[in-house]
């Protein structure tokens, strides 16, 4: 029996919502969730299954009604018809309560296929671009289903099989109400975890064999590039690796490599002292051999005799090796000061136990073996299935560099949400094969500083780098600029990560879940919802030979967005071709949106509680923002910060924090960022510095006190023709069309009386398509 083996919740159903046959089970989960179960045996299973581990919820109001050996049921979302026989197309039919504009009937028939949205995938390892996705528990029609049937079961501490004969299936029917398919997969599968919020910054891995001192002058040089980094990962050079040929390879391995690293508890503390957390890559599948250090105390707890130099097989269902396995290996290696452990690829998907998969086995005992040193636990480890949410961080696997690959990571990662699992690691940049493509690797570094976990890596090869100095200047101060912003965001990832753990909501999330009723929503893959506030449409294909600019079709929901980086605002309710040049992307915020960032544009910042705050605001509409900080403990001490702001009034109110407030920096500072705008404001009837910028007007607010601060904002004026003539002259000036051309467009719009004069203009100058197309963008952005 193993404690690493339990899983929290009660995996027996309220009697109360169940209702049975001879032969059949159903019970009513939530008003949106059936289990029907069918056993040959008449024996139903009320063991947990590594999806099911709560099963225990409040009995939802249901209408039962048994006629002439048939059951219909009905709650508040579905009605149930099922003839008590074995499950059939004809004897089975679920039919969603409400409408759901679909143009499809919205029933389900067993064994009929399900038209679901998708979930994720084990791995994206050796991909190029896309891979086909496993289920997930929204669909279209508004009914989903999960078929736990084979998975293996948690039966006081151990892994066991399913006996043979039976049918366990989950049938969702939430309609076209998505985030409440999602939160009820929660509630039957347990909560997201919250992540330790270092995690939240910048990883620093690549497959390489460093020393310890190669290693500290890496991370001393992007000290020197000011780009900050929270967590060291360490490939599998770290230990021994070049083995005598009769042990066969040196892909496992859990000794030291002495040679590159001379004294590992100097070098880990050393690591912890510049503020970073360390996780070293492990393939377990070879077992233990007799070179390894640990092998002597390892052979003697399975009963082998050391001097034979028999290796200890690796076998994840033996709970006697996973009790060694922890405390022989792995236990020693933290204590000199790692502090979690990165499982890669090698066991496969079987087990010497039928039916068992070692992936999830092992992800279940590290990640609740990471909490027995009283912190927020964690490990790193590919999907291994419905319920794999439970035990994040996820490693996507080894992907080519190709921009076929950016271009399905967005996608893969918002529809992953489908199936709970929110906090997908990539390999950004790309693994391997490809070719060197400086605009390429930008790219997918500004998608990893806005996905949920930003891992830079690369593969064993003198030519495949991902350190910034390493590029040219362009792409190198981009680089810089971007990773610097990945840690500004930190304030809000985090508050967005106690979100998820709070209220089961991921914090990617694909733009159909908002407005499922929108077609428009289902047609953008790779654009997708950032937490509360942001849009983001990643440009994942290359810049256009003419036009010199990268370009997304994006779909802007009803309302206003601001883009973060150039303070241009664009009506919505429409789809519409965005272009940027390689220093940005289009990330959008919402009209009354607040976005929190620490420090200042201009210096590295770690991921503590930062000592000054800027808040971003697009106006347009009212906000609030909840900014939510902890001491980081596993029973958090949690301070909440609410700022306002009152769109009509013009005045933004950052109030005193609530809660447990002696977490937070004794003394804190505050500015305001307000987007697309000239402005000016005044505290206590004293004007504020203010500076203009090239996406709005930056103002400091001061200190805050215990009181909190308010300010009024004064002369707020919208961006006016003159910018956008401006910007325009950037786009002409970039563009690779005749001179002349550029200039009869540019004095075209100069002349203009406004957007649609100057739009009308532009189409009888027969420009290039693009470069028109660009232009267009900025004169029409509000129209």
């Amino acid at each position: 029996m193993s404690a690493r083996l339990a899983v929290a919740g009660d995996p027996v159903a309220d009697p109360a919502a169940v209702v049975t046959g001879d032969r059949w089970r159903v019970t009513v989960l939530t008003p949106g969730l059936l289990r029907l179960e069918w056993s040959e045996s008449g024996r139903f299973e009320d063991r947990a299954s590594v999806f099911a581990v709560n099963r225990r919820l409040p009995v939802p109001e249901v209408e039962v009604r048994r006629h002439d050996g048939r059951l219909e049921l009905t709650t508040e979302c579905l009605h149930l018809d099922y003839d008590g026989q074995p499950f059939s197309p004809s004897g089975l039919l679920v039919t969603v309560v409400g409408p759901v504009d679909h143009p499809h009937t919205q029933q389900w028939r067993f064994g009929e296929p399900v038209d679901d949205l998708g979930g994720t995938a084990r791995t994206l390892d050796d991909v190029d671009g896309a891979v086909p996705l496993g289920p997930g528990v929204v669909s279209r029609t508004g009914i989903a289903v999960l078929d736990d049937s084979t998975s293996f079961l948690l039966e006081d501490g151990r892994a066991v099989p399913r006996p043979e004969g039976s049918l366990d299936l989950y049938v969702f029917v939430r309609g076209h109400d998505y985030r409440a398919a999602v939160r009820d997969l929660y509630a039957v599968s347990g909560p997201i975890p919250m992540l330790p919020r270092w995690a939240l910054g910048n990883w620093w891995s690549r497959y390489h064999p460093y020393s310890a001192q190669e290693y500290l002058d890496l991370l001393d040089t992007f000290d020197t590039e000011q780009v900050p980094l929270s967590v060291a990962v360490l490939d599998m050079d770290w230990h021994l690796v070049d083995v005598d040929p009769r042990f066969g390879t040196g892909w496992t391995g859990y000794t030291w490599n002495r040679k590159l690293f001379p004294d590992p508890p100097a070098f880990l503390a050393e690591l912890h002292r510049r503020g970073l957390a360390v996780t070293l890559n492990v393939h377990p599948a070879d077992g233990v051999r007799a070179f390894e250090d640990a092998y002597p105390d390892m052979a003697r707890a399975m009963g082998i005799d050391p001097d034979t130099e028999q290796t200890v097989a690796f076998d994840p269902t033996d709970p006697r090796f996973m009790d060694a396995y922890f405390e022989v290996l792995h236990h020693p290696l933290e204590d000199e000061g790692v502090d979690f452990w990165w499982l890669d690829w090698q066991q496969g998907s079987f087990s010497r136990t039928a039916g068992v998969d070692p992936l999830w086995v092992l992800n279940l005992e590290h990640f609740n073996d990471s909490a027995r040193r009283g912190r927020l636990p964690i490990t790193f480890s590919r999907y291994a299935g419905p319920g794999s949410h439970r035990y994040p961080v996820g490693f996507s696997g080894d992907t080519h560099i190709t921009w076929d690959s950016l271009a399905f990571q967005p996608y893969f990662t918002s529809t992953a949400s489908n199936i709970g699992y929110g906090w997908w690691s990539h390999d950004i940049g790309g693994h391997w094969y490809g070719s060197r493509d400086d605009d390429l690797t930008v790219r997918w570094v500004q998608l990893g500083v806005f996905s949920p976990v930003m891992r830079l890596h690369s593969t064993l090869h003198p030519f495949i780098r991902k350190e910034p100095w390493t590029f040219p200047a362009q792409a190198r101060d981009t680089i810089d600029a971007f990773l610097r912003l990945r840690h500004r965001l930190v304030p809000y990832l985090h508050t967005m990560n106690a979100r998820a753990a709070r209220d089961g909501a991921p914090l990617v999330e694909p733009m159909y879940w908002e407005d499922p009723q929108a077609p428009e929503a289902y047609a953008v893959p790779t654009q997708f919802r950032f937490g509360t506030e942001l849009v983001v449409a990643p440009v994942t294909g290359p810049q256009q030979d003419v036009l010199g600019l990268g370009s997304t079709l994006a779909w802007l929901p009803e309302g206003e967005w601001t883009d973060l980086f150039t303070g241009a605002a664009y009506r919505g309710g429409r789809q519409v071709r965005l272009h940027r040049p390689l220093e940005t992307l289009p990330v959008l915020l919402r009209a009354g949106g607040l976005l929190p960032l620490a420090g200042t544009a201009d210096a590295a910042v770690g991921t503590g509680l930062p000592e000054h705050v800027e808040v971003v605001l697009a106006p347009g509409a009212d906000g609030r923002f909840d900014l939510v900080e902890d001491d980081g403990s596993t029973e958090p001490r949690t301070a909440v910060t609410t700022i306002t702001w009152d769109d009509e009034g013009g005045t933004l109110v950052v109030a005193g924090p609530s809660g447990d407030t002696d977490v937070l920096p004794a003394r804190r500072s505050w500015s305001l960022l307000v987007l697309g705008c000239d402005a000016g404001a005044r505290r206590d009837g004293e004007a504020l510095p203010a500076e203009a910028t090239g996406a709005g007007t930056r103002i400091e607010l001061g200190v805050t006190t215990g009181d909190g601060l308010t300010v009024q904002v004064a002369d707020l004026r919208q961006f006016g023709w003159d910018r956008t003539v401006e910007q325009v002259r950037a786009v002409l000036d970039r563009a690779r069309i005749e001179y002349n051309t550029k200039r009869a467009a540019f004095e075209l719009v100069q002349a203009a009386e406004g957007a649609a004069q100057a739009a009308a203009g532009l189409r009888g100058l027969e420009l290039d398509r693009e470069v028109e197309g660009a232009v267009l963008e900025l004169l029409l952005a509000r129209w």
